[in-house]
């Protein structure tokens, strides 16, 4: 996209954190990490937009912050996509990543929306219609539209996944939310503490969060394909 000195970027955490016992966050010292470091830094300007943070995997460096600087709990709002299917719970890949760390951000006061995996689910595509839709729109297009099918066609003897003709673009339910809340796509539930196998179990009434119970899919992939045509055109070859 030819965008380096427009965007900012920061290491993550390469690692999940040790497994939190007790009920409060833990207090530093707490592991370095650029990522973590960005949003202290964000959360503590005196910007008078509102802050989000999503986080399209593990909640490791939003947990690294909080630990860091509780302060910032109450200045920014964190959209995750992760965890199982409210309100049991179960395996998921982005909360198998760092179950620790997303107990901790359970444990804070911070505003959270959380898109579990059977409604991010939802941004479901054929291959067929990113090559129409994703690949004819300028280099980027062309990119994001060939690793699908280089990743196909690496893991095509694989039994169950991929499917080869399907694919989830799950982590851009965060975008869509950005653009639109989609009000009465939610509802508010206590914030639950995670079990080594991913079950959610003690809810905290004390502290709410958002858990969406749908999500408008077609909203979302359409702005993004529209964007695309807009942005880069078909000539661009």
């Amino acid at each position: 996209m030819d965008a380096k000195s427009e965007i900012e970027i920061a290491h993550g955490y390469p690692s999940a954190l040790p497994v939190v016992t007790s009920a409060a966050i833990p207090s530093v010292p707490a592991p370095a990490c650029e990522g973590s470091d960005l949003i202290i830094r964000e959360a503590l300007t005196d910007d008078s937009h509102p802050l989000f943070c999503i986080f399209l995997g593990p909640l490791t460096d939003m947990a690294i912050a909080l630990m860091k600087c509780p302060e910032i709990e109450n200045r920014l709002t964190v959209i995750w996509i992760g965890g199982g299917q409210w309100p049991h719970g179960g395996e998921e890949f982005n909360l198998s990543n760092d179950i620790a760390a997303a107990n901790i951000v359970y444990k804070s006061k911070t505003k959270m929306w959380q898109v579990s995996r059977n409604i991010c689910s939802k941004m479901r595509v054929s291959l067929a219609e990113l090559q129409a839709k994703v690949e004819p729109h300028g280099e980027i297009g062309n990119y994001l539209f060939r690793q699908m099918v280089d990743f196909n066609d690496a893991l095509g003897n694989n039994p169950g996944w991929p499917l080869g003709e399907s694919w989830v673009l799950g982590d851009s339910a965060a975008i869509g939310l950005l653009m639109d809340d989609q009000a009465f796509c939610y509802e508010m539930v206590p914030a639950p503490t995670v079990s080594s196998d991913m079950k959610y179990a003690q809810g905290n009434a004390s502290r709410p969060i958002r858990m969406y119970t749908d999500i408008d899919s077609r909203f979302i992939l359409e702005d993004f394909f529209c964007k695309l045509k807009i942005n880069f055109p078909e000539s661009w070859q």
